[in-house]
């Protein structure tokens, strides 16, 4: 089976601070790209809301403050800097931002973008983690569900650059239907932006297991669904708050064949064999050939975990 090279790049941000301007989170992703083309990229994914801080973790009262946080559009006069050098560069990008739509919806979005600068696809982030109430309690709120609407365009595929793309978004690697989604369209490379704080609110997890679940999903929607996997953080202490680094390129085996170094500003890189889905696709998870849907209902259902098929704990074994 002949090679089907595709250069990925995946462009880590160290953390963007309140005070930082739109101007200068752009910059700094241009320095990015610009690094990506060089090294031969054909596309660079940027990590969960790339131009500013990771504004969930604060309780905002004023809606002109929150407004701030959002693009009401892409591209608008301080992100157009980052289409127009990808036009002229000739490499795609995917980048997150928080939306705000003309009808007053907001969205944790992701837009790709080919390598001509215009935007082909979007997908707003359905698996929004965290609480709505006020947490004054906690070291820093995850407000998510206060400040974002459930994405409502679902998982989708494009056809674009010579390949077939996927996104999501931070959370969304944690739930395997996310990969199963995009593998049922035939998905060769899935991007997303994670922004994951080392600390989780709700219960003591040691940081360590922070990193091995987040690589864990990875790695397993990757060999599940034959598919590339790139996944962009925004890391280090942002406003004094520690979001884990781990940036990865991940081939459809599974394997990590590039993870970032530290918790700043990175690129990592890989002439990534697209190739190596097909094999999987062809015979282990050939999925029309050994796929049971009819045995899978419940999955759509049932939301909620409920009462086992199987009855009661007296119930008589089947002979």
């Amino acid at each position: 089976m002949a090679a089907r090279g595709f250069g990925l790049a995946v462009a880590q941000m160290g953390p963007v601070h309140r005070a930082d301007t739109r101007a200068a989170a752009v910059a700094r992703l241009v320095a990015l790209m610009q690094e990506a083309a060089q090294r031969g990229a054909r596309l660079v994914v940027f990590p969960e809301l790339a131009l500013t801080t990771f504004f969930p973790r604060y309780w905002i009262d004023s809606a002109d403050e929150l407004d701030a946080f959002f693009e009401r559009a892409m591209p608008g006069p301080q992100t157009r800097a980052l289409f127009e050098t990808a036009a002229r560069l000739r490499i795609g990008f995917t980048l997150g931002y928080a939306e705000l739509t003309e009808r007053g919806e907001r969205f944790n979005t992701q837009i790709l973008v080919d390598d001509s600068g215009r935007i082909v696809g979007r997908y707003r982030k359905i698996h929004l983690p965290g609480h709505a109430d006020h947490k004054p309690a906690a070291p820093f709120q995850h407000l998510e569900k206060r400040y974002f609407q459930v994405g409502d365009e679902g998982f989708r595929v494009w056809q674009t650059m010579q390949t077939r793309i996927g996104m999501c978004i931070c959370n969304d690697r944690r739930w395997p239907e996310t990969f199963r989604v995009l593998g049922l369209q035939s998905a060769e490379i899935v991007t997303l932006g994670f922004s994951t704080p080392s600390v989780n609110i709700h219960w003591h997890e040691p940081p360590h297991l922070r990193m091995f679940h987040h690589l864990l999903t990875l790695q397993s929607g990757a060999y599940q669904n034959a598919l590339w996997v790139a996944a962009a953080a925004k890391a280090g202490f942002e406003d004094g708050f520690h979001m884990i680094g781990g940036s990865v390129i991940i081939s459809p085996s599974g394997e990590i064949m590039a993870q970032s170094q530290s918790e700043d500003d990175e690129l990592i890189f890989v002439n990534a064999d697209l190739a190596l889905g097909d094999r999987f696709r062809q015979n282990v998870f050939n999925f029309a050939k050994h796929r049971r849907p009819e045995h899978y209902r419940m999955i759509i259902e049932r939301t909620g975990a409920g009462e086992p098929l199987g009855g009661g704990q007296n119930a008589q074994e089947t002979p």
